[in-house]
């Protein structure tokens, strides 16, 4: 029984930052923007938040900040990718190598090999809801995250209302659908697309502050470690949708939560299951692929 509530509280605490990342980059999909820089909008937001927390002792700071962050490098992006219209695989991974490398170069300078928050206990973020917590099995699941946990999740409801209950998420979906079509209706299509990568860049910087500050107290970098990736994959297995692509998230949170409780009792072998969730992404990714192509296959002989 401590083995499943620890793998199920895990799964939350392992989904959170892929959650946020997911709902921020489902309205770039939307638009019809690739955003691949999620992982460096994250990265830079982990950065931010414990570099500011560090200086500062101030950690409400540190998380505004990190967004502050993420959004001027999802203004870089947008300016080159949408306003500039450059190749946006190229542009995102230079975002992705430049927030590395600015990491990278920070704590060379500070002598270090990462940031901590010493006089930061991480326990003190965690909230205990009462009565709930005390219910076997349901109170692991619900109880005792830090509040952007709790946001992440909250925020798949908020973002699914955004997208198809509100003027702004049908223009965003009539943008990545048909430009040419926004445009003849007088929609300043640029203008959406910036809107959809800045919503991604903020859900990120957020999401870089849950990894690093709000959880570990302490910044090591490329501690992403992938996860803005791995968004991108359940974006792309979920088709955008929020509910099923955060779905997708928690299962990739689930297949870390999965890989570091059963690496406990693995001895020498443990280090092989850090490769779990990224073998569970490959072959969702796969699979999402062979239903895709057969049911486009279906449609194409039925229209025939």
């Amino acid at each position: 029984m401590d083995i499943l509530g620890n793998i199920l509280y895990d799964t939350v605490y392992h989904s959170a930052p892929i959650v946020l990342c997911v709902l921020g980059g489902i309205f770039a999909y939307k638009a019809n923007v690739l955003n691949i820089a999620l992982e460096g909008m994250m990265l830079i937001g982990a950065f931010t938040s414990t570099l500011c927390a560090f200086l500062t002792h101030n950690v409400v700071l540190g998380i505004l900040l990190s967004m502050v962050s993420a959004l001027i490098f999802g203004l870089i992006f947008s300016l080159m990718g949408v306003t500039f219209k450059g190749n946006v695989i190229i542009v995102g991974l230079a975002i992705n190598l430049l927030t590395s490398a600015i990491a990278r170069f920070v704590l060379v300078t500070m002598d270090t090999s990462n940031i901590t928050l010493s006089f930061l206990n991480v326990a003190d973020f965690q909230i205990h809801i009462p009565v709930i917590e005390n219910i076997p099995l349901l109170g692991r699941i619900l109880s005792g995250h830090p509040l952007i946990t709790y946001i992440s999740f909250i925020g798949i409801f908020v973002m699914w209302l955004l997208m198809y209950k509100t003027r702004f998420g049908i223009y965003v979906r009539v943008v990545g659908e048909n430009e040419d079509a926004a445009k003849s209706i007088g929609l300043k299509t640029d203008f959406y697309k910036y809107a959809a990568v800045l919503i991604g860049a903020l859900c990120c910087g957020l999401a870089g502050a849950n990894l690093s500050t709000e959880r570990l107290g302490l910044f090591t970098n490329d501690m992403t470690a992938g996860r803005g990736f791995i968004a991108i994959a359940a974006i792309y297995c979920g088709q955008g949708s929020p509910t099923m692509s955060s779905l997708y998230a928690i299962l990739f949170g689930l297949a870390r939560a999965l890989s570091v409780n059963l690496s406990i009792y693995a001895g020498p072998a443990a280090g092989l299951f850090d490769v779990v969730p990224y073998v569970i992404m490959v072959c969702v990714l796969t699979a999402v692929s062979i239903v895709k192509r057969k049911n486009n296959k279906i449609r194409g002989f039925k229209n025939e």
